[in-house]
């Protein structure tokens, strides 16, 4: 019973396409394309946003407690999604300069919006032109009926002019009565996604920061060079296997990264060797 149903669902269907001409298989074609690329869209968007933001802040957190900045690159590079990358930029404060970190962050919000809302505008058009097909199908169911009573005046043939005009008509206003809530439901997605980024943004806001650094040579005057430099809050010796220096800042205020200002004012490589961020 069952089977024989389905099997009518299909013969009627396939009655549909032979009978509604060549506008009804281009109208399907691009259904199923957008059908197709709405589908992928919302599988990558689903993938992105599995991870809440609260718990990559958690893992960031927590990783900074235990090794810093590094140690927090580490950990949240595993979620891979547009979050966890602009986090990743706002942990090399210290490493860059605030201007280098910011650029970083609007070329990666830049690429990863540009992933988010590809396809968009051709699933809009198909949602557009549809109907529009429909049209043109019929138009032409039409005129062959006008044509077909100019010829040889008969029922059937005006029959099967209205019946084209109809079909077509139908698959038109079909792929865009299916394709436009599978758009908005796509833009909403988006807009979940472009929160998240947006409090991404609020939330790396750092405060404060403190740094460990080596510097193989002329120790005194990089610490004078760090003291010179607006943001700066603290700069001193300690007695660590890896570093000599430990500095405390104002990242909003840090226009050079703390290698460049040693580079510069005493002409030695300084290796960032901890890092640590705080709200």
């Amino acid at each position: 019973m069952i089977v024989e149903y389905f099997t009518q669902i299909f013969e009627g269907m396939m009655d549909i396409f032979s009978q509604g001409g060549i506008i009804t298989y281009i109208i399907l074609f691009v259904g199923i394309y957008g059908l197709i690329i709405s589908i992928r869209k919302i599988m990558y968007l689903k993938k992105i946003s599995r991870i809440d933001t609260t718990e990559i802040f958690g893992v960031v957190t927590a990783s900074m407690e235990r090794g810093g900045a590094v140690e927090a690159l580490k950990e949240i590079n595993n979620f891979k999604n547009p979050v966890s990358r602009i986090i990743s930029e706002t942990l090399k404060i210290g490493y860059k300069n605030k201007t280098e970190v910011e650029e970083s962050m609007e070329q990666i919000f830049i690429v990863e919006v540009a992933k988010m809302t590809k396809g968009l505008d051709t699933i809009k058009t198909i949602t557009e032109i549809a109907p529009f097909l429909g049209l043109i199908g019929t138009v032409i169911g039409i005129w062959l009926t006008f044509k077909s009573l100019g010829v040889n005046p008969n029922s059937a043939a005006m029959a099967e002019g209205i019946y084209i005009a109809l079909t077509t008509t139908i698959m038109g206003l079909l792929v865009a009565i299916i394709l436009i809530p599978i758009y908005t439901y796509i833009q909403s997605l988006i807009e979940v996604e472009m929160d998240k980024i947006e409090l991404a943004t609020k939330m790396t806001n750092w405060g404060f920061a403190v740094v460990k650094v080596r510097v193989e040579a002329n120790v005194e005057c990089a610490i004078n060079a760090l003291q010179e430099v607006e943001g700066v809050v603290n700069t001193r010796l300690i007695s660590d296997p890896y570093a000599n220096i430990k500095v405390s800042f104002k990242p909003s205020m840090l226009d050079k990264s703390i290698s460049n200002i040693i580079l510069e004012k005493c002409n030695v490589n300084a290796d960032i060797t901890e890092s640590k961020l705080r709200q």
